[in-house]
């Protein structure tokens, strides 16, 4: 297994999504519930920036799913993945779609290193509760973002219905994610996210809830957030 080098990176949690590259793209595979609620993502996105010409950073990109979204919609992509697995997959794909993104496997913190352009608008999509210091890596969106830009995240909330149905429900019972995609100790309630965002330069705009029906098998923004939610922040130093 192929992986830059991190300080803030768990290779356990990189080797789940190592073994999982070369499905990123089965809709109807493990990774099928990416596919069911990127729609959502990206109209939760739009929603808030017009993204037609901004530059616009991926992290923790994997397949490529929401950046090729993004891609599609006129924004100048540039997608980020310690997954050397899932940076190839995301690469390949482009060759059926054939949009233009530039991809790059390295994490945030190498990103900033490099001293990159900063970007209109940050994404960082279910990477939080997969990374050893969460709050380093809202630090480093801040500053890989332009004054005045956008931030979004989207991660998983701490309590006992978290738990049911995050973990029990979606692993177990339901399978819409695969076995041990997550850990319960790693997820983060939303006071913590705001507090972190507000602590490193970023003002919280909106939270919304993200939830899953399993009769209808559909998903759907806003409500409570007590399981999956998405936050919008906007760089103010």
């Amino acid at each position: 297994m192929k992986t830059k080098s991190s300080s803030n990176i768990d290779t356990a949690e990189i080797a789940k999504f190592e073994a999982l590259a070369t499905i990123w793209w089965d809709r109807q595979g493990k990774l099928k519930a990416l596919h069911d609620i990127n729609p959502l993502r990206l109209g939760y996105i739009r929603k808030r920036v017009a993204l037609k010409g901004l530059r616009v950073l991926d992290v923790g990109c994997g397949g490529g799913i929401l950046a090729e979204a993004m891609a599609a919609c006129e924004a100048k992509v540039v997608g980020i993945d310690a997954s050397d697995a899932s940076i190839k997959a995301a690469r390949h794909h482009l060759l059926t779609s054939h949009l233009q993104i530039d991809y790059r496997c390295m994490t945030t913190d190498m990103l900033v290193q490099s001293d990159t352009e900063p970007f209109d608008v940050v994404t960082c999509m279910e990477l939080l509760e997969h990374v050893p210091d969460p709050e380093a890596v809202v630090a480093a969106c801040r500053l890989l973002t332009k004054p005045g830009g956008h931030v979004f995240f989207a991660t998983i909330n701490r309590n006992l219905k978290s738990f049911i149905f995050a973990i029990l429900g979606a692993e177990y019972l339901l399978r819409l994610v695969a076995y041990g995609t997550h850990q319960y100790r790693r997820f983060i309630k939303p006071r913590d996210l705001r507090h972190w965002a507000k602590h490193n330069g970023l003002r919280t705009q909106d939270t919304t809830g993200l939830h899953y029906n399993p009769f209808v098998r559909r998903y759907s923004l806003g409500g409570n957030t007590h399981v999956n939610y998405l936050m919008h922040c906007h760089r103010i130093f």
